[in-house]
């Protein structure tokens, strides 16, 4: 099952789940090459890949959360075989919300949603970086700390990245949920105590957007507080499924 959208770094065919990874905004799905080593061959890893970035280079950004939703939610299809555990970071949570009301419409209820490092659908707050100067996406860049300092360096990486980073932006920050009754599965909310643009007591309210149960755990660390505890939480996402996969 070849796809653009879809990476799948350490296959494991005999595996009884899969895992769903979404990267976050300007991110793609290499940064997940590492928790796809870390859980197989137990678990079954798809990365996504959006377009705009790496072998996608040359397709043009989709600016809009929805139109996202609605593509990968086409493109997993065909991996709904198996149980299914989305995974999203910052943007990607978002997207992995908006992926999981579609699957449970079609009647694929995940066994999860993790959300990491970001509020809940229901606080809505108003976003102007990807309406600033290249400069001010750069500030906004080293603020996260989620970029490598090579990058960061590399005039011309620079200028390849930006304007995917602006596309993702306006996704991001021109995103308003529809209203949705809440989630029939589980949410495992994430988040690092030391999160400058993300407020905890914004992570617990993903709680209204489960009628399953609801989980929050807060990890020393700013925005990519995952980078730092990657075994940490590949353990919670391996033991909540092997909990979910026994019901």
């Amino acid at each position: 099952m070849s796809s653009p959208w879809i990476r799948r770094f350490h296959p494991a065919p005999q595996a009884a789940t899969r895992l769903v990874c979404f990267p976050h905004a300007g991110g793609s799905a290499t940064y997940y090459f590492q928790a796809s080593q870390a859980l197989s061959p137990e678990v079954d890893v798809l990365a996504i890949q959006y377009p705009g970035r790496q072998d996608r280079l040359a397709e043009p950004c989709i600016t809009d959360i929805s139109t996202l939703a609605d593509r990968i939610t086409e493109e997993l299809a065909p991996w709904t075989d198996r149980p299914l555990t989305l995974f999203g970071h910052s943007m990607g949570s978002a997207i992995a919300y908006e992926v999981a009301l579609r699957l449970e419409r079609r009647g694929t209820v995940p066994l999860g949603l993790f959300a990491s490092g970001r509020r809940a659908p229901s606080v809505v707050r108003d976003g102007y970086v990807h309406l600033g100067s290249d400069e001010d996406l750069l500030a906004e860049l080293k603020r996260l700390s989620g970029t490598d300092a090579q990058v960061l360096a590399d005039e011309a990486l620079l200028r390849m990245v930006l304007p995917t980073l602006r596309g993702d932006y306006h996704a991001i920050e021109t995103y308003r949920p529809a209203p949705a009754p809440p989630l029939s599965c589980p949410v495992v909310a994430l988040s690092g105590d030391d999160d400058p643009v993300v407020e905890l007591d914004e992570v617990a309210l993903w709680e209204r957007h489960t009628s399953a149960s609801f989980r929050m755990r807060v990890f020393a660390g700013g925005h990519f507080f995952v980078d730092g505890h990657l075994p940490a939480i590949t353990r919670e996402i391996r033991e909540h499924i092997a909990t979910a996969n026994a019901r």
